[in-house]
């Protein structure tokens, strides 16, 4: 039998869970969802999925109790919406996807007793594609695990942490990560604009690059460094190309730089 599901936010990454979990056969009738803003009520209401303002009176006995409660909702609003659910925080598994907020900064609202797992999933989740990094406190069992892991595979890939700390490095690399994917196919199609490619063919051609060539990687027993010197051909156009791209290793610097920069504000939001 599913697990009852209270879904707490249904705005972009709580619709994409929900798409995901339906297309993967978990029924909506097993998925409640509290949102305030009328629209995001509408929207689950349109996937007969029950929907509410606030936290629902049929679930505050102990027999309806979700087993788990998933809070997409932003980080400043989590402090405030946990007060909502501390009196579930001896039943419920709570799964929080809200960046930045740490498993001690949950735990001091809901009580040490409570079972958190932390996720940090990314933006390509919309269409399934995500990596989503977990990572569980002492209080969840290896079943709540496994059932974490199911509801965040509906978006894409899992991965557990062993230590929190690395949550930090994780949203710098996975969770920023698309913007500077994105910020090479702006790049890539700027520069063919400029030698007189038309702007959407341009366009089209970097998206396809990058889109097709992270699928081969994906797809490949070889890790990126070995495919790149298997399409880098001696004395050819795209040796030409990364002579200047990786002289003095001066992208590789670049990218450590924004990494470590990223994974220093994600801990400093953390702790604030």
């Amino acid at each position: 039998m599913a697990e009852r599901l209270l879904l707490v936010g249904f705005g972009n990454m709580g619709r994409a869970l929900v798409s995901g979990w339906l297309a993967h056969g978990r029924e909506a009738g097993a998925i409640s969802v509290v949102d305030p803003n009328p629209d995001a009520r509408e929207a689950a209401a349109a996937l007969d999925i029950a929907a509410s303002a606030g936290w629902p009176a049929s679930v505050r006995d102990r027999d309806a109790s979700p087993e788990v409660v998933l809070l997409a909702v932003k980080p400043a609003r989590l402090d405030d919406v946990l007060q909502d659910y501390r009196a579930l925080g001896e039943r419920s598994l709570f799964l929080s996807v809200a960046a930045g907020k740490t498993i001690a900064k949950i735990a001091e609202v809901l009580g040490p007793e409570a079972a958190i797992v932390r996720a940090m999933p990314n933006t390509p989740a919309a269409i399934g594609r995500g990596v989503t990094a977990l990572c569980a406190n002492d209080r969840v069992t290896a079943d709540q695990r496994a059932v974490c892991a199911a509801l965040m595979e509906a978006i894409g890939s899992v991965e557990w942490l062993d230590d929190e700390r690395l949550m930090d490095v994780v949203t710098a690399v996975s969770g920023s990560g698309p913007a500077y994917v994105l910020l090479l196919i702006e790049c890539l199609a700027e520069a063919a604009r400029e030698l007189g490619l038309d702007p959407e063919l341009a366009e089209r051609f970097a998206v396809g690059t990058v889109a097709g060539t992270g699928l081969y990687a994906e797809q490949s027993d070889s890790g990126a460094a070995e495919l790149r010197q298997q399409v880098t051909s001696p004395g050819g156009t795209t040796e030409a190309a990364l002579e200047v791209l990786m002289s003095d290793g001066q992208l590789a610097e670049l990218m450590s730089l924004a990494v470590r920069a990223a994974a220093k504000r994600s801990g400093e939001l953390s702790s604030e």
